[in-house]
């Protein structure tokens, strides 16, 4: 995998891409970040040597460089799913590649089912922690030293200076947040009301099918992280309804316009 990923590496710096401050992944229903950005290039992932091609409606599937303010980002627009029949390997590459061209900071979205019961759809939380559970491991196997050490601290996975800018972000722009875990399942299929029981029994506040294992890998990396979930869907007791992919986008989509004012400022001030 090493030459793979310096092969893409290589490619994209010579498309002029190099040491942008920060790294972006757009989830489910949140493409439109990229509005806030001042493009400079937009890659399709197709034209990206050794690079995954996501199969996911709502996601793009192009790497979008440019700026916000006097800040280089990069942006993974569409995502990678184990569930899509990726390998762990191979759904964490593209953070892999970032990680070579000089990114030390990566911003990871999603949308999540909330399990919370003090959450509402529409709602934003700042990931605190995770809780793994899905059935296989991005760092299972041969470890190669040049990424990282075999056996990764994961006491702080979510950077907790990049937690206290964007409560501070929000506070200013009269945005309110939440705070919480996310539990990663395998997905593709949304959880049975017991299984939304589970997860809040063990400790989580939403529930997902991604985000951990790119995570674990910028760890791996020694990256800091934010993460961010928006609430598309409730798994609490008695409020547990129909739900589907296409709801899901929508929910994302009614509360862009605040994400959008969110990563916008963070990324200005931090």
């Amino acid at each position: 995998m090493w030459n793979e990923i310096q092969q893409t590496a290589d490619y994209i710096k010579n498309r002029g891409i190099d040491n942008p401050d920060f790294g972006i992944i757009l989830g489910t229903g949140l493409g439109n970040l990229i509005n806030c950005i001042d493009i400079k290039q937009t890659i399709p992932y197709a034209e990206i040597p050794n690079f995954p091609v996501s199969t996911v409606p709502g996601h793009s599937g192009n790497l979008i460089y440019g700026a916000i303010g006097d800040k280089k980002v990069l942006v993974l627009q569409g995502r990678f799913h184990y569930y899509e029949g990726w390998t762990m390997q191979q759904a964490t590459f593209p953070v892999r590649v970032m990680k070579f061209l000089g990114i030390e900071n990566v911003i990871i979205s999603n949308a999540s089912g909330g399990v919370n019961p003090t959450f509402k759809v529409g709602d934003i939380m700042i990931i605190t922690d995770h809780i793994n559970m899905m059935p296989d491991h991005p760092l299972h196997g041969k470890n190669d030293e040049r990424f990282g050490p075999r056996f990764v601290d994961m006491h702080e996975a979510y950077n907790k200076k990049m937690i206290a800018t964007l409560k501070k972000v929000a506070k200013e722009n009269n945005i309110v947040v939440k705070e919480g875990v996310y539990l990663a399942l395998q997905g593709p299929t949304f959880e049975t009301p017991a299984e939304y029981r589970m997860v809040r029994l063990v400790g989580a506040d939403t529930v997902g099918m991604s985000t951990v294992p790119e995570v674990i890998v910028a760890k791996h990396m020694n990256m800091n992280c934010l993460g961010v979930s928006v609430i598309t869907d409730l798994g609490i007791e008695g409020k547990v309804e129909e739900v589907s992919h296409e709801a899901v986008q929508q929910a994302a989509k009614g509360i862009e316009k605040q994400l959008i004012t969110l990563m916008e400022e963070f990324i200005k001030v931090y």
